[in-house]
């Protein structure tokens, strides 16, 4: 299991503010994190931060990629009596919006706020039996009129994110937090470097971790990111979703929480490489580390751009299994991470050249 230090710098990370374009405050954690157990570390020109393992050759190049940008909302106004509309950056289900609190980051600071709509007092039998949606919710601060709205600082495009503070349940088995999507999948790739520098793990390749940005609106930081880094095997650290919920037929979501990382099969972004996928199963299977298969008919990932890169790159995406992913609250194990580590190192390990061209030989 996890250190205390990381499982502190976990905790940090996860409530971090950052989401999609207003990544910084996470990337400067991440930045201060690595500089001590990388060989170099550097961002890119959107904000991505690149961190480096160095092997015992410049090739092949090992990109493991995490996206840092969580899901959030940006303000879009303001009305006569202080209250804020807003939109959503990235996927938001409207109905787990509702009365759920919030952070603006403002030029004067942050400020809380609450997500809220009419209350069900005063609406009609008619509106009960309706969905309702985002457009007729609202943020409150507390503000009676436009003016006190604004003199908390508050404009048009401040960003906006869940107040979750991280937690761990059952002795420190599962942790239950926001961000979760992607921040566990940038610290597996973190945890990943750092194991290979402080235990001085031989490897046959140089190894880029890239903390990137803007994947929830577009999987933008993955394109810089790769066209810097020119890697010719792509890991995607992700979170998968855990089916193990009422509701969920498991032909839905395979996976489940506590039995292990995930492979992704399928996404709608991305079919991977299908030498370097039996690579993995191999891997896994060899150094006895639980392993479940896993697709997502809807959705993807930074992978998407990862593998059309210049001409084109292997890649495979491992995930952590976690519940309720883009809501204020998810849960995941910590073995479950501690294993998706395990893999990502031991794959390292075995990537060597020849095995490498291998996976694209025709």
């Amino acid at each position: 299991m996890f250190d205390e230090k990381s499982t502190i710098f976990m905790k940090n990370l996860m409530e971090s503010f950052g989401p999609s374009g207003f990544e910084r405050e996470a990337a400067r954690i991440i930045k201060e994190y690595m500089k001590d157990c990388s060989d170099e570390t550097f961002p890119d020109k959107l904000g991505s931060v690149v961190f480096v393992a160095r092997g015992s050759s410049e090739r092949p190049r090992i990109l493991l990629a995490g996206h840092i940008d969580e899901v959030g909302f940006v303000i879009s106004g303001i009305d006569e009596t202080g209250f804020l509309t807003f939109n959503t950056l990235g996927g938001w289900w409207d109905q787990v919006l509702l009365s759920q609190r919030v952070v603006i980051r403002t030029k004067k600071g942050d400020i809380p706020g609450v997500i809220s709509a009419k209350p069900p007092h005063l609406l009609t039998e008619e509106e009960r039996k309706k969905v309702l949606e985002r457009k007729d919710m609202y943020i409150d601060i507390g503000a009676t009129s436009r003016k006190e709205a604004e003199e908390t600082g508050v404009r048009i495009g401040d960003p906006a994110v869940p107040w979750s503070p991280f937690s761990l349940l059952r002795d420190g088995k599962v942790a239950m937090g926001k961000a979760f999507d992607d921040r566990i999948g940038a610290f597996v790739a973190m945890e990943s470097i750092k194991r290979l520098k402080l235990e001085a793990v031989d490897h046959p390749n140089t190894v880029f971790g890239v903390a990137t940005v803007q994947e929830e609106v577009g999987l933008r930081g993955a394109q810089t990111a790769a066209h810097l880094v020119d890697p010719d095997v792509g890991i995607v650290l992700e979170v998968d979703i855990s089916g193990d919920v009422p509701g969920i037929k498991p032909f839905e979501a395979p996976t489940r929480m506590g039995k292990g990382a995930t492979l992704l099969t399928y996404d709608s972004s991305m079919i991977p490489n299908q030498p370097l996928k039996e690579f993995v199963i191999e891997t896994a299977e060899v150094s006895k580390i639980p392993l479940q298969l896993s697709q997502v008919a809807r959705g993807g990932t930074d992978a998407g751009r990862i593998h059309l890169n210049r001409a084109g790159c292997p890649t495979v995406v491992i995930s952590v299994p976690t519940r309720h992913i883009h809501s204020h609250v998810g849960l995941l194990s910590l073995d479950d991470v501690q294993n998706a580590v395990n893999l990502v190192i031991e794959l390292i390990k075995r990537l060597d050249k020849k095995t490498v061209e291998s996976f694209t030989a025709i």
